[in-house]
């Protein structure tokens, strides 16, 4: 009898791969084994994989270096969701003759997570309604967006979509990144400032940027010292563009506001992470692209992969 393929599909933590798109076809020529859980080692990684000649892989969940690539000879395909995942050694595939495939994307996911983060630390959101939760009644004051400063690091897709939202909300928009010009910036009516400008007068930070080693700690004590005690920082981009241990410290220290964060150095975020209990940060566990237009994508457009490999 025939053995048929192997097939993974990596941290589907809610559970809903099947739920979306039909894997019948894939189902009849494939063997599919589901994973929900994240394997937090590479040893884990590499000893539950062995079987396998195709593995579908949430973008940048599940990390796929030159070594875990190496170790796994029964590789074949990898299909990653999302248009780039910088978790797979790109190269380390090529020269073991694994074929990477990738998904469409779903571009709204982002930016509406960074609205609604920024909007719910304004306005106390999470904390209001567990007060109300609690039996109390309004302990906070909120904070208005109309005339405020938003200061955008990087204006590509994401950060132009974030100045488009800001102004809705009559704010002030300035900008900057190391390859931003005056052009780009008019062409989205922003104002282009130096980095120390933005830090120095914005009420809200926000980060949308490529994770590169260029911009890998971008923002480091440095800027965050800039920033106006009332002023606040969100990151839906990538942990690693601010220096953790110097954001942890002006949080404890009390010298910005607060901040917002939907990414971080290490995913899933420790049990212990400081950035679960300060009562400054509002911490969401990397949902910007986990959204069901997204998801319908992602996981139909594996299926598509799927099937042409198995043909």
């Amino acid at each position: 009898m025939k053995t048929l393929p192997q097939i993974a599909i990596l941290d589907d933590y809610q559970n809903v791969a099947f739920s979306f798109g039909d894997w019948t076809n894939v189902h009849k020529k494939a063997d599919i084994t589901v994973f929900n859980h994240h394997m937090a080692s590479q040893e884990e990684v590499i000893r539950t994989l062995q079987p396998f000649q195709a593995i579908c892989v949430m973008r940048e969940r599940t990390p796929l270096s030159r070594e875990i690539l190496s170790s796994l000879p029964n590789l074949k395909l990898i299909v990653s969701t999302g248009r780039r995942n910088a978790s797979i050694d790109a190269k380390a595939a090529e020269e073991l003759g694994i074929a990477i495939s990738i998904t469409g994307y779903h571009a709204s996911g982002a930016p509406e997570i960074t609205w609604a983060l920024l909007l719910a630390m304004a306005r106390n959101v999470v904390a209001e309604s567990t007060a109300l939760r609690e039996g109390n009644w309004q302990r906070e004051v909120g904070v208005d967006l109309k005339g405020k400063i938003i200061g955008v690091i990087g204006l590509g897709n994401i950060g132009s979509t974030i100045a488009r939202y800001a102004k809705a909300f009559e704010m002030e928009v300035i900008a900057w990144s190391e390859n931003l010009t005056l052009e780009k910036a008019n062409e989205h009516g922003v104002r282009l400032v130096s980095k120390e400008e933005l830090f120095k007068t914005a009420d809200f930070v926000t980060l949308h940027l490529v994770l590169s080693s260029r911009s890998r700690n971008i923002v480091t004590s440095s800027e965050l010292n800039l920033m106006k005690s009332t002023a606040y920082l969100i990151n839906t981009s990538r942990g690693p563009l601010v220096n953790e241990a110097d954001l942890i410290n002006v949080l404890v220290n009390n010298k910005i506001a607060g901040a917002a964060l939907d990414v971080y150095d290490t995913e899933p975020l420790p049990a212990e992470h400081p950035f679960r209990r300060l009562d400054n940060v509002l911490a969401t566990p990397h949902i910007g692209y986990v959204t069901k237009d997204t998801y319908k994508i992602f996981y139909e457009d594996t299926i598509s992969r799927l099937e042409e490999w198995l043909s």
